[in-house]
């Protein structure tokens, strides 16, 4: 599977069967090659073309299943969201 292939699937919560949004980004592990943690566009809130978007960093293991359209996660959104300027720190 490529990272083109995973932007095209939409990410669903398992814990309230909501969208999340689709994958903009990964964040893996230079030595090892693996993935750690999917980047996902949080919705953009009123005004938002003015500031930074967050994002929610989904740690891979939070990963439920891989389909062939979508991504299912279990997840706490409030414990993955990140705020922009977080983002960047690490």
């Amino acid at each position: 599977m490529t990272f083109l292939d995973l932007k095209q699937k939409e990410v669903i919560n398992c814990r309230d069967c909501k969208r999340i949004g689709c994958v903009a980004d990964i964040e893996f592990d230079p030595c090892n090659g693996q993935i750690c943690a999917l980047i996902v566009p949080a919705p953009a809130r009123f005004f938002s073309c003015f500031g930074k978007e967050d994002r929610y960093c989904i740690r891979f293991c939070d990963v439920v299943r891989i389909g062939p359209d979508i991504i299912l996660v279990d997840v706490c959104l409030e414990d993955v969201r990140v705020k922009e300027n977080e983002f960047h720190k690490g």
